[in-house]
């Protein structure tokens, strides 16, 4: 097992210690990854022993935003960060990368150093050359408004930061509200049904065979389940500063969990009399994701799909190894469809199309399925004609074997 060391970076600028040359190191948690972060990390040893830089580790599982930060695609992923400009190496060769570049930021650094030496030569200078005093005075008022600007510099960005903070609480919190409403909704109908049915002088569910009993038992369940899993996330939220939604990404069956949400949400499509196609491959690779977070995902584009088709609408899902190392789901309906120049938007907290004004829902749905693919690593988007229905589509990375 890996020993990482975890860098909180919050600010655009990181700050730098003593060493002129500063990498990040970003590894992951995936077993396939493991070879290739300790051969980068014995080489870094090797080079550490005759130049002195800084390094530090990040586990992306850990700290998902700081990928998101410095715009990362893949792991592990080298990055200097100091001196100015930053430059990113990624890929499967990553030590190749560093044996050609190792020279030239060698050469940068000794320019920064140089830089700084002369600057420093010119302020020794400022110094012993004698001055009026009232230059001196001028000298210790600079340095004091210096001081000053710096402190107001930091309290504008903490305060920025607790500003994004709050909000950031505030979708969280609405998020949820909106995404509680589903398996509340099953949970209560499990519970009616059962409530209705029972005979309190038998002891007994009338008119409901005991499969039927078992399977209503075991919706409300999981339905309680889910809801016990948001109401966790909710107060992790609430007292944490973390800006990212906690994920627990494990091996899973997207296909199977697919078919399980559109069973719980069958009496709604069918109640529209709405026609489901489905073209999940059998041997549709498993994928490294967080199972609830997911479901969500699903849980939204499909609910999405099913209030905008019409009566007796198509609603189609469909499953694809996109890559070796992706795969990807489809949801389509036959609704109104997106216009193009919202096709972006609609993924932003709170946006809502104008026709959707006087409808149900907090407009946070989408942006909290985006939140989530982007949290995997992932991506998502829609293809949609106008009149002529939408279409949503996401990847996650394949379960590494």
């Amino acid at each position: 097992m890996l020993k990482h060391d975890y860098m909180p970076v919050s600010q655009d600028q990181p700050t730098y210690s003593e060493a002129p040359l500063q990498l990040l190191l970003f590894v992951d948690g995936r077993p396939k990854s493991r070879q290739q972060v300790q051969r980068i990390r014995a080489y870094l040893k090797e080079l550490q022993a005759e130049y002195n830089f800084e390094l530090q580790i990040i586990d992306v599982g850990q700290q998902p935003y700081l990928a998101e930060h410095f715009k990362l695609v893949a792991t592990p992923a080298l990055v200097k960060i100091h001196p100015e400009p930053r430059q990113i190496l990624a890929g499967s060769n990553i030590i190749a990368q560093l044996k050609n570049w190792w020279t030239r930021w060698q050469s940068a650094v000794d320019s920064y150093l140089k830089l700084q030496e002369d600057l420093q030569e010119r302020i020794d200078d400022n110094l012993r050359t004698p001055s009026p005093k009232s230059t001196i005075a001028s000298v210790a008022v600079s340095a004091e408004l210096i001081k000053l600007s710096d402190e107001i510099f930091r309290l504008k960005q903490e305060k920025e930061k607790l500003q994004e903070q709050l909000q950031f609480k505030d979708r969280v919190i609405a998020m949820l509200a909106h995404d509680l409403r589903n398996p509340l909704t099953a949970a209560a109908i499990a519970i009616e049904t059962l409530q209705s049915n029972y005979n309190l002088e038998t002891g007994r569910f009338a008119r409901l065979k005991p499969a039927m009993t078992a399977h209503l038992l075991k919706q409300a369940r999981i339905q309680t389940k889910i809801i016990d899993r948001m109401s966790a996330d909710l107060l992790q939220v609430g007292r944490g500063s973390d800006t990212e939604l906690p994920i627990a990404p494990q091996k899973l069956e997207l296909g199977r969990l697919c078919l399980d949400v559109l069973e719980e949400l069958r009496d709604r499509y069918l109640a529209k009399s709405q026609k489901l196609e489905t073209d999940i491959p059998k041997d549709l690779p498993t994928v490294y994701a967080d199972p609830e977070r997911i479901r969500q995902v699903l849980v939204n584009l499909l609910d999405n799909a099913i209030k905008y088709t019409p009566q007796g609408g198509k609603i189609s899902v469909a499953g694809l190894h996109r890559t070796t190392q992706k795969v990807q789901f489809s949801i389509g309906d036959t609704g109104p469809g997106i216009p193009d120049e919202n096709r972006e938007r609609i993924f932003e907290n709170h946006f809502r199309l104008q026709r959707d004004e006087a409808t149900e829902g907090y407009g946070i749905g989408l942006c909290l399925c985006q939140r989530i693919i982007r949290s995997h690593y992932g991506q998502i988007w829609v293809d949609s004609v106008p009149g002529g229905g939408a279409c949503f589509h996401f990847t996650l990375p394949v379960y590494p074997s």
